[in-house]
């Protein structure tokens, strides 16, 4: 079982002495002092190389288990009000993130105003991460003063390249003076010349053209510009929506019977993930051809095989909603989340806010009796709190 940098992790009390060095030379590779004279054969002892343990070390180091799993999801709040709900959820469960749901008319300023309450309950050294979905066109969250008004995706694959990274810089900057720090954008799912019928995406112009090659330059410059703009972008949908025949969020039993795990199609998610991109979300379609049992988001064929071991993601793995989507309507809400988590997940999306203490509580429950479980979370947290710290989230 492969941990993302995580070496033997063994317990809480040695990650913030040696969760950093994982890499670092050992007291025996270190080259002794060479101050004695040659012409004896005493020599100084080696001495080991130290590396101070990071701020993401520190903040897990200081952690409960049930502040580690909190870091672990992201819920819906609403964009355009203060809930009461949502800051008692984030303070009882230790939340780590959230997604401002829905449209906003609000300007900048007014939504940050939001964002700012929303902040305040988090805790002063670990702050949130607070996304939307600014993509473009009809799938543009935020739509007050302030917030450019622009093309759908389809059309943004016809700008010139450095143009369009210009503009998403633009982008990124207006939600980062929102208080908004990550944007579950770009899409990279391709949609095949010719399809009529690809409700997810196609039939919302969500893609930025017909083939990989379009859609990796004009998606990854979009990547590039939200970046510079201050913004985490979250490259979505892997392994690709581009060929299913119904929605994921209003329908059951989606399946991709096409896609492979050396297909063309992924060639946008490998170049995102050469490129560091920090998010990566993840489908909860089927894909019979790589896992023909589990939605992709609950594979570890896909999400440790795939996504993490053959293409070397290392960053933060999201789900797509497992909150209010009709595909896992099927199973429990607490089975949602752990088995995104067991399948190599690290962030829990659920837009539903009432099901965040029931899965909190489930993941802490199969903690105590499954420690290579126990390990994936510690594993995801970590992998969470690096990504803030990136993004200068930890004091």
């Amino acid at each position: 079982m492969k941990y993302r940098g995580f070496g033997a992790f063994v317990g809480v009390a040695c990650v913030a002495l040696c969760v950093s060095c994982v890499g670092a030379p050992s007291a025996g590779e270190v080259v002794a002092s060479t101050a004695a004279s040659p012409s004896t054969s005493t020599s100084a002892p080696a001495v080991a190389a130290t590396v101070p343990p990071s701020p993401a070390d520190k903040a897990f180091a200081a952690m409960t288990d049930a502040q580690r799993v909190g870091q672990l999801f992201m819920i819906g709040c609403p964009s355009m009000s203060v809930s009461t709900d949502c800051l008692n959820t984030i303070k009882a469960d230790h939340i780590g993130s959230v997604i401002l749901d829905g449209n906003s008319t609000l300007s900048i300023t007014q939504e940050k105003a939001i964002t700012a309450a929303l902040q305040r309950v988090a805790p002063a050294h670990n702050k949130l991460f607070i996304a939307t979905d600014q993509e473009g066109g009809y799938v543009r969250r935020m739509r007050g003063s302030g917030f450019t008004d622009y093309s759908t995706a389809l059309v943004q694959g016809t700008w010139y390249t450095a143009d369009l990274q210009y503009w998403a810089t633009t982008w990124g900057k207006q939600l980062k003076a929102a208080g908004i720090n990550v944007n579950l954008a770009p899409v990279l799912d391709t949609v095949p010349p010719g399809d009529t019928h690809n409700p997810p995406i196609g039939d919302l112009d969500r893609e930025y053209g017909h083939t990989p090659s379009i859609v990796s330059t004009q998606g990854n410059a979009v990547a590039r510009g939200l970046a510079a703009g201050g913004v985490s972008a979250t490259v979505k949908h892997f392994p690709g929506l581009g060929r299913v025949t119904a929605n994921t969020d209003t329908t059951a039993g989606v399946t991709d019977r096409t896609t492979t795990a050396t297909d063309a199609y992924l060639r946008p998610f490998a170049a995102a993930i050469k490129a560091k991109v920090p998010f990566v979300m993840m489908s909860t379609a089927i894909y019979t051809r790589i896992d023909a049992k589990n939605p992709a988001a609950f594979s570890r064929t896909i999400v440790t095989g795939l996504l993490h071991n053959t293409m070397g993601f290392r960053g933060v793995v999201i789900s797509d909603d497992l909150g209010a989507a009709k595909q896992v309507a099927a199973y429990s809400v607490a089975s949602r989340a752990t088995r995104f988590i067991a399948a190599g997940g690290d962030m829990v999306l659920t837009v539903n806010v009432k099901q965040a203490h029931t899965m909190t509580t489930a993941v802490l429950v199969r903690m105590k009796t499954d420690a290579a479980f126990k390990k994936q979370v510690y594993a995801a947290a970590l992998v969470v709190l690096k990504s803030k710290q990136a993004r200068g989230l930890l004091a």
